[in-house]
């Protein structure tokens, strides 16, 4: 890469009233954002289309969630000529990230009469290829499966002239950098090349320097390292308390979508099981699934099939699902990264989102280190008590009895019961019912409280050394319940599986 190459940031003046009308995009691609209900480009969307647009290589850097598909998306569009063959190649991780992003960018593109087609392992060779023979301008593609068709030479002609490595540093994560680097020796010199990436760790700085050719960065740099819009919890619990808590603070969360993520298959498997069984609609997403299954549990998830996704690390890498109000972390993450890439499902597209991390005692220093390294704030809370939800529970009772509906037959059953029983007394029977059916599981207690958790870290603090205070203190927010009950309502579920292919999702 040259010297010349400069650099940007969030921190250079922008115009504070930007608009998409202000790039220069052709008239359908603004009616397409307009109809996806788009006003305002974000930081990276103001920095790197204009860039795109001229033409010139890019290495952006910028957290998941800050719309880098569109930041590349629009202007790669807009610059398409429209003809047959291939005009842009964009290179995704999985095969979730890559019918995501097709899914974007054919909306962007429909007017312009744009076709996207999806490469990936687990689906027939022949139907892949024939559909872009046919005449599709975009392809998006997971590395293994690309390779496989560019070094048999099965299609002809294949020079993209704009290529896009969208989440760079999780395909080096997944071990597809040797991939990467031989497919680039298939493609055209003579090319745009856009590399965005959430981390720049030094082989994917390395890359940059081979496959760009003077290119400007981009970093879109935060006061944290996790997002803003992400309020961040934790709660101290004892070891055999893992499923209760889990089901107690979903209980009492005001949740749409939620993930909760687990370290091992069989502990996804098992967690799932777990909250099914106390009504919740949940599935599970891991490594031993089977493709088909595994693409089922995601749009189950959009269409609000069911709400709760329990899954891997590296299961849910690539996987972007609007509005995930929640993220649970089953067991505190082995490392900073993995953190920020869990909670990063929540608090997209400027929404507000919860994470919320359960943890021992014994794993606190795991914590303090994770939030020293991404300088965030996590806030202590208590879990709620039973007894604490029923009383929240109280005012969405009343709003229920107010606003249902009043059956013509009800007067029947009210003058039945008016031989036996007064009036008053009636009304308590029916409502003591409908406070049976929101029953909260699990015992009234859950978690370590104030005075057991201090003189818990003080020992772990003699006896390691531990420095008292800094970001992870213990202090907490007593007695808060994190939000209104929902109740546990009929939440059906069903079954998922998928068992990775050539996209390496090793767990």
């Amino acid at each position: 890469m040259s010297n010349e190459t400069t650099e940007k940031t969030i921190a250079e003046t922008l115009p504070v009233d930007e608009t998409f009308e202000q790039f220069g995009l052709k008239k359908e691609i603004l009616r397409a954002i307009g109809y996806a209900g788009f006003k305002t480009p974000s930081p990276i969307q103001k920095m790197a289309i204009p860039i795109v647009l001229s033409g010139r290589d890019v290495v952006a850097q910028a957290q998941t969630g800050t719309g880098k598909t569109a930041a590349f998306g629009l202007p790669v569009l807009n610059n398409m000529n429209g003809n047959n063959g291939v005009e842009a190649l964009i290179i995704t991780p999985t095969r979730e990230l890559a019918n995501q992003v097709s899914d974007e960018l054919f909306k962007y593109g429909k007017q312009l009469g744009i076709r996207t087609v999806t490469v990936y392992g687990g689906s027939s060779y022949g139907r892949q290829i024939g559909l872009i023979e046919r005449g599709a301008q975009v392809v998006i593609a997971t590395p293994g499966r690309l390779k496989d068709i560019l070094a048999r030479d099965m299609l002809k002609d294949f020079a993209p002239s704009t290529v896009i490595l969208d989440e760079a540093d999780e395909m080096l994560d997944m071990g597809f950098l040797d991939d990467i680097n031989e497919i680039f020796s298939y493609l055209p010199s003579d090319r745009q090349t856009l590399l965005f990436s959430a981390t720049m760790p030094p082989p994917i700085k390395k890359l940059a320097e081979r496959i760009l050719v003077n290119p400007e960065f981009i970093t879109i740099t935060r006061s944290e390292t996790t997002n803003v819009d992400i309020e961040q919890k934790y709660y101290v619990i004892d070891e055999n308390e893992r499923d209760d808590a889990i089901i107690r603070l979903l209980d009492a969360e005001e949740t749409t979508k939620c993930v909760v993520f687990c370290r091992t298959k069989k502990e996804v498997d098992r967690v799932a099981e777990v909250l099914m069984g106390v009504g919740y609609s949940a599935k599970g997403l891991h490594g031993d699934m089977e493709q088909r299954q595994r693409e089922a549990v995601i749009k189950g998830l959009k269409t609000g099939q069911y709400d709760i996704l329990v899954a891997t690390d590296v299961a849910a890498r690539g996987i972007h699902i609007d509005d995930v109000s929640h993220v649970f972390n089953y067991h505190i993450p082995f490392d900073s990264e993995s953190y920020v890439h869990r909670i990063g499902r929540t608090g997209r597209a400027g929404q507000k989102g919860m994470a919320i991390t359960l943890l021992t005692p014994r794993e606190f220093k795991e914590l303090q280190r994770i939030k020293t390294k991404v300088g965030t704030t996590m806030e202590h809370a208590y879990v709620p008590s039973k007894s604490s939800i029923k009383k929240a529970n109280f005012s969405s009772i009343v709003e229920s009895i107010e606003k249902h509906k009043v059956f013509d037959e009800a007067h029947q059953i009210l003058d039945a019961l008016r031989e036996d029983i007064d009036d008053e007394q009636i009304i308590y029977k029916l409502i003591s019912m409908i406070m049976d059916r929101q029953e909260v599981k699990g015992p009234n207690e859950i978690g370590i409280n104030r005075e057991r958790l201090e003189k818990i870290l003080a020992n772990l603090e003699r006896s390691h050394g531990s420095n008292r205070g800094g970001s992870g203190g213990y202090r907490g927010n007593r007695g808060r319940s994190g939000g209104g009950y929902r109740g546990n309502r009929d939440r059906n579920s069903g079954g998922g599986g998928y068992r990775g292919n050539r996209d390496r999702n090793r767990d």
